[in-house]
């Protein structure tokens, strides 16, 4: 993994990028009359506070940030993203229990690529693949039912238009994450694999993005918005 954690990291640069424009950002875009602005809020507040956790390790310790600190930012961006996933989870299921199944059947789609990019930005920081893997795997599914939990109770006192905001601004945080840390790599790697390696990542999201599965989710999100604006 120490050989190819570039590679992978570019790959995930181009799943999540896809991901961004075909998935996340369409949606934000449906759900909230301010996702323009919110998208691009998003994406500032990663750049600050990538800058900021940069910023605190060099005053911290004296020397150039440490590779973990610099890609803490990106990880946590993925964290907040799949914590509202799961606030969107919760109202799927308070739509209707069907509804309900089929969303979490599409779970194990939609989160996966967060947390191979996760994993990928990790081992690129420097962090050990045992460690990776268990960070990778809070930050991208342990967040998502932590998300459910948190807004159950509540979940009917939010309207479609607040889900709506929050998840553009989750947008704009994956769409910095997508363009600045994941694609550093690029700069030190051969054109040629470079460009496979970005390749691979877009075919592989647009698959995901195409999928029987994907279209359940793209009905529950019909359901989301009706529900909540009944609500």
């Amino acid at each position: 993994s120490e050989e190819y954690a570039k590679l992978l990291a570019v790959a995930a640069g181009g799943m999540l990028l896809t991901l961004v424009f075909v998935h996340i950002a369409p949606e934000a875009l449906e759900r909230s009359s301010q996702a323009p602005v919110l998208i691009a809020s998003g994406f500032r507040g990663g750049l600050a506070l990538n800058v900021g956790l940069r910023w605190f390790s060099t005053r911290a310790s004296g020397q150039v940030p440490s590779a973990p600190a610099m890609v803490a930012a990106p990880v946590l961006a993925i964290a907040i993203h799949s914590f509202f996933d799961g606030i969107i989870y919760a109202v799927t299921f308070a739509t209707s229990f069907e509804a309900g199944v089929f969303a979490a059947l599409s779970l194990s789609l939609h989160e996966f690529p967060e947390g191979v990019i996760a994993f990928a930005l990790l081992r690129q920081g420097g962090v050990s693949s045992r460690y990776a893997l268990l960070f990778a795997f809070l930050a991208s599914a342990a967040t998502t039912p932590l998300g459910v939990i948190a807004s159950a109770p509540v979940v009917f006192s939010l309207s479609s238009e607040v889900i709506g905001n929050l998840y553009a601004v989750s947008a704009g945080l994956l769409l910095f994450v997508a363009t600045g840390p994941l694609m550093a790599p690029l700069r030190s790697q051969p054109l040629g694999r470079g460009s496979i390696a970005l390749a691979i990542g877009v075919i592989f999201a647009l698959g995901l993005t195409h999928s029987p599965l994907n279209a359940h989710r793209h009905a529950d999100t019909v359901g989301f918005v009706a529900v909540t604006q009944g609500v």
